[in-house]
């Protein structure tokens, strides 16, 4: 009977220690399933939003049936996140704020047969023209705070640029009035030749110093045309040689080149930004430009043989296009449907822009500025 118990009390015994055993090597195991389980979510979460990111897209960039079919709309800024938050700051321009840029050689009491030239009634024409239909004239210095950063500008803005070096007279004449009337400045590409009579120096850097007349560069000597072909000594010349004379004489740095008699090249381009230049204007009437929107052509259009292919340079802001003096008036009602469309386009995407920056853009850029 003893033995009996005895054998029970060791089957006991054997059993429980056996059971602390195992809730022993139990409490030992890491806890690997259920740290799993509460990962999961997290690594779920992440990877849809990864997902969610990847397949964000984008409206297509505007286009404009106002535009020849050879000349397309280049974008030129290549942060997407930054352009969008520009876009639709509330401090910014309104999207569909359009600039005409024009070109103006010559204006001349008579009539003249140069089609480069203008004559002073079609000029005054022109400018009322240009003000009834609601635009207003802005300088260099707000184009470009405009196409770099959307500064808010007039939502129909033209930017008035007179090529070719000239007297005081010329402005005092063509353009005071304007001034004085609707506070419209006035561009000019001044030609810095060396043998200019210190007479129309003296003249001109009184305008400036006015601040009514902002002269830009347009190289040194006149009738020289940059292009791939020509030498690194010309495209110094042309492009160093106005950086010191305005520094001499208007003491100023420009920032925008007129591309003299309109050629220009991928070199060109290329040495005038390592000199600090930000803008640079062709002869090209592609047509209106607005904020990361610039009609570029990438081949040669046998119909225009004279326009020079610039987008394949892929630097919209210097081979910006202008419109000739005999274009304007022709050109303005193209030019106020693009900004009304283009305006409409932008509200029709705005949702989609901004669920795209909210998805992609805020954590690294911050919310969209609210009004």
């Amino acid at each position: 009977m003893k033995e009996q118990v005895l054998n029970i009390n060791n089957i006991f015994y054997r059993t429980t220690s056996i059971l602390s055993l195992v809730f022993i090597l139990i409490s030992c195991e890491p806890f690997t399933t259920s740290q799993k389980m509460k990962e999961t979510p997290a690594n779920n979460t992440d990877t849809a939003l990864t997902q969610n990111i990847e397949s964000q897209v984008l409206p297509a960039i505007f286009q404009s049936p106002h535009l020849n079919p050879l000349d397309t709309p280049h974008s030129y800024i290549e942060d997407t996140c930054q352009s969008l938050r520009k876009k639709w700051d509330p401090l910014s321009a309104e999207p569909g704020t359009v600039v005409m840029i024009i070109m103006f050689h010559e204006i001349l009491r008579g009539p003249t047969d140069d089609t480069d030239d203008t004559n002073v009634f079609n000029f005054d024409k022109t400018m009322n023209l240009l003000r009834d239909q609601g635009f207003k004239a802005i300088d260099t210095k707000q184009f470009l705070a405009f196409m770099e950063r959307n500064v808010k500008i007039p939502p129909r803005s033209i930017l008035i640029i007179q090529d070719g070096s000239y007297s005081s007279e010329n402005f005092e004449k063509n353009f005071r009035e304007y001034w004085k009337a609707w506070g419209w400045p006035v561009v000019n590409g001044w030609v810095s030749e060396p043998d200019t009579p210190e007479e129309i120096w003296e003249g001109n850097a009184a305008l400036e110093n006015e601040g009514w007349v902002d002269h830009q560069a347009q190289g040194v000597l006149p009738d020289t045309v940059l292009s791939d072909d020509t030498s690194k000594a010309v495209i110094t010349r042309e492009l160093e040689g106005s950086l010191t004379a305005f520094a001499d004489r208007y003491g100023k740095t420009p920032y925008a080149f007129i591309w003299p008699g309109g050629g220009f090249g991928l070199r060109p381009v290329g040495a005038a930004r390592q000199l600090g230049y930000q803008l640079g204007f062709t002869s090209n009437a592609r047509g209106p430009v607005m904020y990361n929107w610039v009609p570029l052509a990438d081949e040669i259009d046998p119909a225009r043989p004279t326009y020079i292919p610039e987008g394949l340079i892929n630097d919209p802001l210097m081979t910006l296009p202008r419109y000739s003096a005999d274009q304007v008036i022709n050109s303005i009602d193209a030019v106020r449907a693009t900004g009304k469309e283009a305006a409409a386009y932008a509200q029709a995407n705005k949702d989609a822009e901004l669920e795209y920056y909210e998805i992609v853009c805020r954590a690294a850029y911050g919310p969209m500025p609210s009004p």
